[in-house]
């Protein structure tokens, strides 16, 4: 330590383990407190120096940017309690890592999916996941859906709809999943950017039915429908088909009966499209494990109600 009591740059430098240009630049910053100068006008510090530069140092280790370090050490007296901004900073730094983890698993099972890939199918797959960015967003699908869904349906049915039909990205995705993501937003992003340009075909025809209705009656359907799925039992004659059928009805101000369970039939078939299949089936390997697909259910019920008209014809 100098006569003066304080140290020098130098001295500084020495204690903390770092070189002097690096001390020179904190204290260039602001970051670093000076004690005073020498007479001859060199910088001097005590030792709250120390311990103010022991937590940049620990900041930036982490990988704290050096502007953040500035609101960590201005949010207090930045060596033993810096308050407020160290919590804002910190939760800030750990949604940037999440990201960037999502990032790296995304490429990462990109490049195996192509990696493992037949030689005759390299091609198509590298130019589909290298369509999306890394994670993908679920902004094409979205929009999707809003073109297919009835223009005067409720803000809260579409928001339910929304949140049934469209699956978030994994956040660990394996190589299926990102090739089968890829194919989605592809299926439904429009010939210019590779995909078919379809629209899901309207449940009736426009105009005849009461959307809202019909949209939350069908979810009703559809959850008694994942509950027999679960406990092994099939739809035909049980309450998820009558619950169905009822949705189609009081759409339509009908009453269910033979012939209008006959008459749905044409509907139903007009629905399941080949792009709409080929959504749900890229589709149903995105939800989480156990979540309800509601395309398959769909599926399950719209047989259930071809067979059981079947056998009353019969």
């Amino acid at each position: 330590m100098s006569d003066d009591g304080w140290w020098s740059i130098g001295e500084l430098a020495a204690r903390a383990g770092v070189t002097v240009k690096t001390v020179r630049f904190y204290s260039d910053r602001g970051l670093l407190p000076e004690a005073g100068r020498s007479a001859g006008g060199h910088r001097r510090y005590g030792p709250e120096s120390l311990d103010r530069l022991r937590l940049v140092r620990s900041l930036r280790g982490l990988g704290v940017p050096v502007s953040e370090v500035e609101r960590v050490l201005s949010g207090g007296d930045g060596a033993r309690d810096p308050g407020g901004a160290l919590e804002e900073v910190l939760a800030g730094r750990l949604r940037e890592v999440g990201s960037r983890l999502a990032a790296l698993r995304w490429q990462e099972a990109s490049l195996r999916a192509l990696r493992d890939s037949p030689a005759g199918e390299r091609a198509e797959r590298l130019a589909l996941l290298g369509a999306l960015p890394s994670p993908p967003g679920t902004a094409a699908l979205v929009a999707f859906w809003r073109r297919s869904l009835p223009a005067r349906l409720p803000r809260r049915v579409v928001t339910a709809v929304l949140d049934a039909v469209v699956p978030e990205p994994p956040a660990e995705p394996d190589p299926g999943q990102v090739l089968a993501f890829a194919r989605l937003h592809a299926l439904v992003s429009g010939p210019a950017r590779g995909g078919g340009g379809f629209r899901v075909p309207p449940p009736l025809p426009e105009g005849s039915y009461r959307a809202g209705v019909l949209y939350e009656g069908l979810a009703e359907a559809y959850a008694l429908a994942a509950a027999e799925a679960r406990e092994g039992r099939e739809p035909d004659g049980g309450a998820a088909l009558d619950g169905f059928v009822a949705a189609y009805a009081a759409a339509l101000g009908a009453r269910d009966t033979p012939e209008f369970r006959r008459g749905l039939l044409e509907p139903l078939a007009r629905g399941a499209c080949p792009s709409t299949v080929r959504y749900w089936k890229l589709a149903a390997g995105l939800f989480p494990p156990g979540r309800p697909v509601v395309g398959a259910l769909h599926h399950r019920l719209s047989l259930a109600l071809r067979d059981q008209v079947a056998r009353d014809a019969a």
